[in-house]
C-alpha cells in the first residue's frame, strides 16, 4: 500500500504555546480526513489571530489532549531537545491465521509529521485547564521582542494550515474505503519521538528508503 507522507514546517514555540499548537494543527487534520457527518466547532486561539475547526467529537477531543500531554510532559522531562508527533492513518488487514494466533496487520496509508522546536524559559507557564487563559512569559527582555516572536509564529502557523489543506487536496488516491466503524476518524495512532531518540533517526532513514524522501509540500 502507497503510504503518503507529509512533514509539516517546524514551528518554534515556548512552553506555554505547545497546548495551543497543537490541538490546532492535530484537529485541523483530523477534520479535513474525518469520516462521515461531523458536527463542525469553531475554535479561537487565545494566543494567536487564528481560527480553526474541530470535529466536535468529545472522545477525539479527549485522546487529543492525552497525547499533547504526553507531549509536554517528555519536553519537561527531554529539554533542549527537538521534538515530534507523528499521526499515521491506517487500515486493519487480518493476516493469515496460525494454529494459536489470529494476526491483525496495520497498514498505514497515511503520515503527518508535526515538528516543534520547544524553546526554554525558565519563567514561562502555561495554564493546564482546557478553559484556562493563557499567561505569557514575563521573562522576556521587552514587549517589543515579544509581539516580534509572536507575529513571527503565526505567520509560520498559518502556513502549516495551508500546507494541511494544500496536502489534502492533492493527495486523494491512496485512501482507503471508509470503514465500517463507528466515529469520526479513520483508524489513527499518535506517536512521540525527539532527535534524541534512537527510533527518530530510524524511522527518518526508513521513510527515506521507502519513499526516496518525505513528502514536502512548501
Amino acid at each position: 500500500m502507497n503510504c503518503e507522507v507529509c512533514q509539516l514546517k517546524e514551528l518554534e514555540v515556548e512552553h506555554f504555546e505547545v497546548r495551543e499548537v497543537l490541538r490546532c494543527v492535530l484537529h485541523t487534520i483530523f477534520f479535513h480526513r474525518a469520516l462521515g457527518l461531523v458536527r463542525p466547532k469553531d475554535v479561537d486561539l487565545e494566543l494567536f489571530d487564528i481560527t480553526y475547526v474541530q470535529c466536535g467529537d468529545v472522545d477525539l477531543e479527549k485522546k487529543i489532549d492525552e497525547k499533547i500531554e504526553q507531549f509536554i510532559d517528555r519536553v519537561e522531562k527531554h529539554p533542549n531537545k527537538k521534538n515530534q508527533i507523528c499521526l499515521s492513518f491506517y487500515e486493519v488487514k487480518n493476516k493469515q491465521a496460525t494454529w494459536f494466533t489470529n494476526k491483525v496487520e496495520r497498514l498505514h496509508w497515511e503520515q503527518w509529521y508535526i515538528n516543534l522546536n520547544v524553546v526554554q524559559h525558565p519563567k514561562a507557564h502555561f495554564g493546564k485547564s482546557h478553559h484556562s487563559k493563557v499567561v505569557v512569559d514575563p521573562g522576556e527582555s521587552s514587549s517589543e521582542e515579544r509581539n516580534a516572536r509572536r507575529v513571527a509564529l503565526e505567520s509560520s502557523l498559518r502556513e502549516v494550515l495551508f500546507q494541511i489543506i494544500k496536502f489534502v487536496n492533492e493527495k486523494k488516491d491512496h485512501i482507503p474505503s471508509i470503514p465500517n466503524i463507528e466515529g469520526v476518524s479513520f483508524p489513527y495512532e499518535i506517536t512521540i519521538s525527539s532527535s534524541s531518540d534512537s527510533a527518530f533517526g530510524m524511522d527518518m532513514l526508513k521513510r527515506m528508503l521507502q519513499t526516496g524522501h518525505p513528502t514536502m509540500l512548501s
